[in-house]
């Protein structure tokens, strides 16, 4: 399974034993390259090939006899989900085109290259993180609580759960944080939702973005900024100093700004700015 993330690409090969009355998992192997393929905008035939290393370990690893009869998939996230235009098709379509060319492995199913929808990436994390906490296998115990899973990646984040009712004529809204999930032979019923350009490093710049744009509008009333050069921000700790690219969506031209947390860093104010950002009363 290649994971293709918006910070880089890893792969996870897995082996199971299938002999039991659920697949028992025996171990893994990852590796991880960047940078992620959203990062080959516009080379296509560049972001396949930034996959070699990864598949080298698949065939080092793999015992020849059974290359044949492992399956591969790709998923990507948000990285590639907020590309424009056919930019991003025209990467999955030279990815799998180079797969199928070069290496032995045959593809998991009819769309084994594909973007992966965002609520289908929380509830992958959460499969996984029960699965391997023993909460959902075909040897639970009946009524195991489950895990609630928060999945920050670097474009987006999900949060999962199995909400659990106080009578049974209470359940869950329909809409599309509903998530009706088969697992073991069991139905069960899930809350999800993906916050997309809320990951670790989206968020980060959209910090970034609104501490410049409250410096711009202090430089009305006031030239600190320009007398030093450098443009405060809390969410940086006290006594360091960080260049950053700021981003005009409208023009589509970068700068680099000197952000600086001397004097002003702190958790509180920094967690201010954080709640502005998120517009959590909208």
């Amino acid at each position: 399974m290649i994971d293709a993330g918006s910070t880089g690409s890893r792969i996870h090969i897995y082996k199971f034993n299938n002999c039991g009355p659920s697949p028992e998992f025996e171990y893994e192997i990852f590796k991880m390259t960047q940078p992620g393929l959203s990062k080959y905008a516009g080379q296509p035939e560049d972001a396949a090939a930034s996959l070699d290393v990864l598949l080298s370990e698949a065939i080092r690893v793999i015992p020849k006899s059974l290359q044949k009869c492992s399956p591969i998939a790709l998923k990507a996230t948000a990285g590639l989900r907020l590309l424009p235009g056919s930019q991003s098709q025209d990467i999955l379509d030279a990815v799998e085109r180079h797969l199928s060319k070069q290496y032995p492995f045959p593809f998991a199913d009819k769309e084994p290259v594909v973007i992966m929808d965002g609520k289908d990436e929380g509830v992958y994390a959460w499969i996984t993180a029960n699965y391997l906490l023993d909460t959902i296998r075909l040897d639970t115990p009946k009524n195991t609580y489950t895990y609630a899973v928060l999945d920050l990646g670097g474009a987006s984040t999900q949060i999962v759960f199995e909400p659990l009712f106080t009578s049974d004529d209470r359940h869950l809204e329909e809409g599309e944080h509903k998530y009706s999930l088969t697992f073991a032979g069991e139905k069960r019923i899930l809350y999800q939702h993906s916050y997309l350009g809320y990951g670790l490093m989206r968020a980060r710049n959209h910090v970034h973005r609104f501490v410049d744009f409250m410096a711009s509008i202090r430089l009305t009333h006031s030239n600190k900024e320009s007398e030093n050069g450098f443009t405060g921000n809390p969410c940086l700790a006290k006594g360091t100093r960080r260049v950053v690219e700021i981003h005009d969506k409208q023009t589509g031209i970068s700068r680099n700004v000197t952000m600086d947390g001397d004097d002003i860093g702190s958790f509180e104010a920094c967690d201010r700015v954080v709640q502005l950002v998120l517009a959590k009363d909208t």
